[in-house]
Order: C-alpha cells, then sequence, then structure tokens
C-alpha cells in the first residue's frame, strides 16, 4: 500500500512539474520581445502562493507522511517565484506596481497563516488549518485567470453593444433625413424641380 502510494506520488509530482513549466514558452517571448505585452502577472503571483502554501502543509511538524507535496510544490514555489522576477523586470510601471504590491500581500498573509500554525495551534488543529489554507489558495489560483477574463469579456461585450447602437442611429439618422427632403419637396415643389434641373449655363 506504501508502494503504491509512493508511486502515485512520484506520478502526480512529475504531472505537476510539466504543469509549472508549461508558462516557460510564454516567458521566452516575454524575453525575446522584451515586453510582458498583454499578459497578466497575478496567476504567477497566486499560483507562487499556494505552492508555498502547500510546502507549509506538507511538512513533518504540520502534516505526516507528505513528503512529496512539500517537494514538488517547492521546486513550484521556486520556478513560479522566477516568473514573477522575469514579469516584474519587463513589465511596465503601473503593472509591476500592481504585481509587487500583490506579491508583498501574499507573502505577509503566507507569512501571518505559518506564524499562527507553528505558534498558536498545535497537531491535527494545525494540519486542518493549514490544509483549509492551502485548499482556499489553491481554489484562488485556478480562479486568478478571471482576473484578466471578466474585464476583456464585459469590455467585448460593451463594444458590441455600442456597435449595435451606433448601427441603430445610422439608420435612423438616415430614415430621418429621407422624411425630411420628401416634406421639403411637398411643401415647395418649385424649388424642387430646380434643384433636379441642370445649370443651363454650363455647356
Amino acid at each position: 500500500m506504501n508502494v503504491l502510494r509512493f508511486l502515485s506520488g512520484v506520478l502526480g509530482n512529475a504531472a505537476g512539474l510539466f504543469l509549472f513549466l508549461a508558462p516557460m514558452v510564454t516567458f521566452k517571448r516575454i524575453i525575446s520581445s522584451r515586453s510582458t505585452e498583454q499578459f497578466s502577472g497575478v496567476p504567477y503571483v497566486m499560483t507562487f502562493l499556494n505552492c508555498i502554501a502547500f510546502t507549509w502543509y506538507g511538512l513533518p511538524f504540520v502534516s505526516r507522511n507528505n513528503l512529496l507535496l512539500s517537494t514538488i510544490n517547492g521546486i513550484g514555489g521556486v520556478i513560479e517565484f522566477t516568473y514573477v522576477v522575469i514579469f516584474l523586470i519587463y513589465a511596465q510601471k503601473k503593472e509591476r506596481t500592481k504585481v509587487m504590491g500583490l506579491f508583498a500581500l501574499i507573502t505577509t498573509l503566507f507569512l501571518a497563516i505559518a506564524f499562527v500554525s507553528l505558534l498558536a495551534l498545535h497537531g491535527n488543529t494545525r494540519k486542518f488549518f493549514c490544509g483549509v489554507a492551502a485548499a482556499l489558495f489553491s481554489t484562488i489560483m485556478y480562479a486568478s485567470p478571471l482576473s484578466v477574463m471578466v474585464p476583456n469579456g464585459l469590455g467585448t461585450g460593451l463594444g458590441i453593444a455600442q456597435l449595435i447602437l451606433y448601427a441603430i442611429y445610422c439608420k435612423n439618422k438616415s430614415h430621418t433625413q429621407n422624411i425630411i427632403k420628401d416634406d421639403f419637396t411637398e411643401m415647395d415643389p418649385e424649388k424642387a424641380d430646380q434643384a433636379k434641373k441642370p445649370d443651363s449655363h454650363h455647356p
């Protein structure tokens, strides 16, 4: 049973390592162009938080027999930290400030959780507290791309609404101009006929 658990853990770690290395293509592009372009640094910061939280949870004094969990997330934390550093190097000032602020916030949050669990909690209570925190951070990590998707989705919807309103406005404006022209013709037919006749002074 322990062998099966160990093999499952090794396979899980291998899959996790590939997951952590997947953004290398993105960061190769960032380094080549020397710009973060439209990429967001938020998902990498939140993934870093997830990694350090599970690394802490897997340590022997928090939960026993979870060394593989702690190992892969420790490696993932180093990789994600590297991504964040590269992002900060090539990001514009506004984006850099936002990512640095978020990084400082999540680091402070993790340290607070670590100190509380280490100094105030013991045994299963410590394990439960750290496990809940890690699960919550994992959920936030997977939801973090929504910070980019939701504003872009709303922007797309508003853009479509503007195009629809513009089309309706142009159609109504053209219809109104035709009505005014018809009314003008009915009110003053002589001027309308003069407007239609060609200028006799020109050959």
